[in-house]
């Protein structure tokens, strides 16, 4: 009888240490979070103070703000999942300048049309989000490496299918990318006193679905919980039952998944494929996960968190941009400074749990 006690108390110790972990978890995103939104007011605040001459003053540079970050803001979402279970995946840029240029060569030469573009897109994403996922999750190889190589396949591949920098040339395409969203109420007056409607591109309202979907997959579902937990400790969440090679994969292949709709979004708003297409467009999804709150050792991040990443350094690039200031390395350093802030933020947070 005592040993029975004895395992019945261990059993309670752990639910309850496993109750504190999950509390502890989400106080710490909820942190993150508000930090996170409370710089990218604040920068914003800022720029329309400072430069509201520069148009950070008129409703459509903040519309803007959504139209050239939307295919970041999906590939981002990825990165943070992946990134929650302690992974990482460097091959996005890579996969996105492919499906870019796969696509524009095939609504070029070979008739394809909208949906048939999607449809390899998603394709594409899907087939690097499968290998590098058995690779990492099953034969356990380094992330890392594993996607380092994704990525150079990703290069080499744009290279033997077109060396030149291409543009699209199917004008059913170009219509439906030309579209814009007309938002009722909301606009500017232009300097002959016009009234401008504000616009959004279509894919600002996918990237806001996809930033909603995947909030619910991970707060809502035993797999976003799964991702949460394999990502704090995976000893702990394999003693829980959870399949922690399957979880891993199942993030890896969401990854590729998002990779697949944000390079179609990409190719969307450019219109455009090349060999440095997307060239640093990883760096960018991770510094915004990063930024986001999302922790690089995993288990703790929020994809609202992530959103506000992305358009926190839009905004810098916005700056710059209206600034005028043609050298390159401005957003480098301001980005910079906000990845070590967070990351000193991570460390305390870290140090913490421990």
């Amino acid at each position: 009888m005592s040993i029975l006690h004895n395992v019945q108390d261990t059993g309670r110790i752990e639910v309850i240490q496993n109750k504190l972990k999950r509390e502890n978890s989400l106080t710490d995103t909820a942190f993150l979070l508000t930090i996170t939104i409370s710089l990218f007011i604040a920068i914003y605040a800022l720029s329309i103070v400072f430069l509201g001459d520069k148009g950070f003053s008129k409703i459509q540079m903040f519309f803007n703000l959504f139209n050239e970050n939307a295919a970041l803001i999906v590939i981002a979402c990825g990165l943070s999942i992946v990134m929650i279970t302690g992974s990482i995946d460097i091959s996005v840029g890579g996969s996105t300048a492919l499906i870019c240029t796969a696509c524009i060569v095939c609504l070029n030469n070979y008739g394809f049309n909208f949906f048939t573009s999607l449809m390899l897109a998603l394709a594409i994403g899907l087939t690097f989000g499968v290998v590098q996922g058995f690779l990492v999750a099953y034969l356990e190889i380094q992330p890392f490496i594993v996607t380092l190589a994704g990525m150079f396949l990703g290069r080499g591949l744009v290279a033997l299918i077109e060396v030149n920098q291409i543009q699209v040339k199917n004008a059913g395409f170009e219509m439906l990318s030309g579209a814009r969203i007309l938002i009722p109420f909301l606009g500017d007056i232009n300097k002959k006193g016009v009234f401008i409607q504000s616009k959004l591109e279509y894919g600002v309202i996918v990237a806001i679905i996809i930033v909603c979907l995947m909030y619910w997959l991970l707060r809502k579902t035993s797999l976003g919980r799964s991702f949460y937990a394999v990502g704090g400790n995976p000893q702990s969440a394999l003693m829980l039952g959870i399949n922690v090679k399957r979880t891993k994969f199942y993030a890896h292949l969401l990854c590729g998944l998002l990779a697949g709709i944000g390079g179609f979004l990409y190719l969307f708003h450019t219109r455009s494929g090349s060999v440095q297409q997307a060239t640093g467009l990883e760096m960018d999804a991770i510094a915004a996960s990063i930024i986001g709150g999302t922790l690089l050792t995993g288990g703790v991040g929020n994809i609202f968190g992530t959103l506000f990443g992305v358009l926190a350094s839009g905004t810098v690039l916005l700056i710059v941009t209206a600034i005028g200031s043609q050298d390159p390395w401005w957003p480098q350093i301001t980005r910079a400074a906000m990845l070590c802030f967070f990351i000193v933020l991570q460390s305390f947070i870290c140090s913490r749990k421990k």
